[in-house]
């Protein structure tokens, strides 16, 4: 296997494996605990989830609108 370079990570020399990031980083990466996710993430302050709607994640939005997701499924379920 060809050497691909070294990690973009800051201060990792690591081989590449995937996405220019070593196995460790990578793995980070998908999780989404790199400064640049894999994912578009929460706005809310600290929070490196998921968006779920708008700019928010699930619990965020579920905070900021005081219903829950299965609450609002519900209802579209029950017209079906």
């Amino acid at each position: 296997m060809p050497n691909k370079g070294a990690c973009k990570a800051n201060e990792c020399e690591r081989e590449v494996i995937a996405k220019g990031y070593c196995r460790k980083h990578y793995r980070l990466w998908k999780a989404g605990e790199m400064p640049k996710t894999r994912y578009k993430t929460c706005t809310g302050e600290n929070c490196r989830k998921k968006r779920f709607k708008g700019s928010l994640c699930e619990e965020h939005w579920t905070a900021a609108h005081g219903k829950s997701a299965a609450a609002e499924a519900a209802p579209a379920a029950a017209s079906a």
